[in-house]
């Protein structure tokens, strides 16, 4: 039995395995911006371990990833607003949003719905 953990998986589907990818490079960046905002250890925590959970086939991981990414985009919009739009901040809310449409792609949903246990 081979039980190995893994970081990312490569032989899922395009879009999981960016949004792995991304998962882990949101929490990231996420650190630097919870030094001033402190709710964001939540979301980091949700996208950090969802994206590790994505990468290993398990429902868990792809729920707090979905989570995650959505927590984001509201936690956004509440600390800054409209500005989003007006600054440099709309790159950020661009990945965001792509992460929450690589997630929610009909083929990721279908891929983790017949594999991920």
């Amino acid at each position: 039995m081979n039980d190995q953990w893994k970081w990312v998986n490569q032989f899922q589907p395009q879009t999981l395995y960016l949004a792995t990818i991304l998962c882990y490079i949101d929490a990231v960046f996420g650190l630097f911006d919870a030094v001033n905002h402190p709710e964001l250890f939540i979301v980091i925590g949700c996208l950090a371990l969802g994206g590790f959970g994505v990468a290993n086939e398990k429902r868990w991981g792809y729920g707090l990833a979905v989570v995650g990414a959505v927590l984001q985009v509201i936690v956004l919009f509440a600390v800054f607003g409209s500005a989003i739009f007006s600054s440099l901040l709309i790159i950020s809310f661009g990945f965001d949003i792509a992460l929450v449409a690589l997630l929610l792609h009909p083929m990721s949903r279908e891929y983790q719905r017949i594999w991920f246990k």
